[in-house]
């Protein structure tokens, strides 16, 4: 007989008071689980609840906690990389990019230990100049081209052209290329010489060249 007293306004209100009830009981529930899954199914039932933004952002940062753990056990560019794509906005971002520059930055070094050129060394000099590698890919840079054999010095360019390509004929293949350099603040002449080259290289150069009545001494490149 109560039960049929009950006006709507009351039953609404009991209604709305159970379900208050029930959505603290799950949110007690889910937040001690804390799981996506968990969240998931709180938010279809209760999408209104005062707990519905904080799900959210948990189900965000287990998301993001798991892509950051699948990275690291990846341990690769490629794994990380990976993370960035999920994660754009993650925690973890900054991380990530380290790992892939220090990862490139391994393979690059790697790679020169086997086939080092004057250029790849400067590239990587370049591009990791604050590195603890850089000082070593310097003083290899030095060793294989940190000298140049100079032939000679002219006021006038027409005849630094000229020059050039008679040595070029007649003692290329120990200069391996003469080029010349315009005039700056420290020489007002053009120079020739040879292209960079290790010490030993472009002394040796220099001993074929006096050999055959030509001036030439062994400089080192500056910077």
């Amino acid at each position: 007989m109560i039960l049929r007293r009950l006006s709507l306004p009351g039953i609404l209100c009991c209604t709305v008071l159970l379900s208050a009830c029930g959505a603290r009981y799950e949110w007690s529930h889910v937040s001690a689980l804390n799981t996506v899954a968990a969240y998931q199914k709180f938010l279809s039932e209760y999408p209104t609840d005062r707990h519905a933004v904080d799900a959210q952002r948990r189900i965000a940062t287990l998301q993001d906690r798991r892509a950051w753990t699948t990275a690291q056990i990846a341990s690769s560019i490629q794994g990380y990389q990976q993370y960035l794509t999920a994660e754009p906005n993650g925690a973890h971002v900054q991380g990530a990019r380290d790992e892939i520059l220090t990862r490139e930055r391994d393979a690059a070094w790697q790679a020169l230990q086997t086939h080092a050129t004057a250029q790849s060394l400067r590239d990587f000099i370049n591009k990791y100049p604050s590195s603890s590698e850089a000082d070593e890919a310097r003083d290899k840079l030095q060793a294989i081209a940190g000298y140049r054999a100079e032939l000679g010095s002219v006021r006038s360019e027409r005849l630094a052209d000229r020059e050039r390509d008679a040595l070029a004929k007649h003692f290329g293949k120990d200069l391996r290329q003469v080029v010349v350099l315009e005039p700056d603040a420290n020489d007002r002449n053009y120079r020739i010489t040879s292209a960079p080259m290790s010490e030993q290289d472009a002394s040796a150069a220099c001993e074929t060249l006096k050999h055959s009545g030509r001036s030439c001494k062994v400089v080192q490149v500056a910077g």
